[in-house]
């Protein structure tokens, strides 16, 4: 393989593709170096310290050198290291609570003409800071990760269903059910 001189300048994508090709730790080093913060404040929302942060950063680093490969360039690296990470964060989380949550089927006949604007809520935006990181933290991991995705990091319907390699349809329910249960806990909140 050439060797890449101007590293700065190179995508995320290509960067990945020469990481696989090469299995070149010094190259891993460099994607390490532009997503480590963004990982670590993912594992955060998580985690209860920052220890606990800086732990699961790790670990989603080692398993994502042996899981490159697995990036098919469907969508930016950056959205799809999103749900990685969200996706390790939710299992670390599950299996502490030793919880295990049913994957609700969905049913399409329901849903199929929903569009976005159905899931707008004026409860859901009105709702307090403070009131609202509590209810974060009783909800399901799952449900919280794809409130994130959809209105912290501002994924489109589309990039989250192919992230979390799901429908639409599913991705729009999935967004219902979860507001509907955090503005219930966020209502419930003394």
């Amino acid at each position: 393989m050439e060797s890449i001189t101007n590293i700065d300048k190179v995508s995320d994508e290509d960067l990945v593709k020469a990481i696989v090709k090469t299995n070149d730790t010094l190259l891993f080093e460099v994607l390490y170096d532009r997503f480590a913060t963004m990982v670590y404040n993912k594992c955060y929302g998580f985690a209860n310290n920052d220890e606990e942060a800086k732990d699961l950063t790790q670990d989603v680093f080692l398993k994502l050198f042996v899981k490159l490969a697995s990036f098919k360039g469907k969508s930016k690296f950056s959205t799809w290291l999103y749900a990685f990470t969200y996706n390790h964060c939710v299992n670390y989380v599950t299996r502490e609570v030793s919880k295990k949550f049913e994957k609700k089927a969905v049913d399409y006949h329901d849903i199929e003409n929903l569009k976005e604007d159905d899931f707008e809520d004026a409860g859901f935006h009105d709702m307090k800071v403070d009131k609202l990181k509590k209810a974060l933290e009783l909800i399901s991991p799952e449900e919280k990760m794809i409130l994130l995705l959809k209105y912290q990091d501002f994924l489109s319907i589309k990039e989250i269903s192919d992230v979390l390699e799901i429908g639409e349809s599913a991705v729009k329910m999935r967004i219902k059910r979860a507001k509907d249960k955090l503005v219930i806990v966020y209502n419930n909140l003394k």
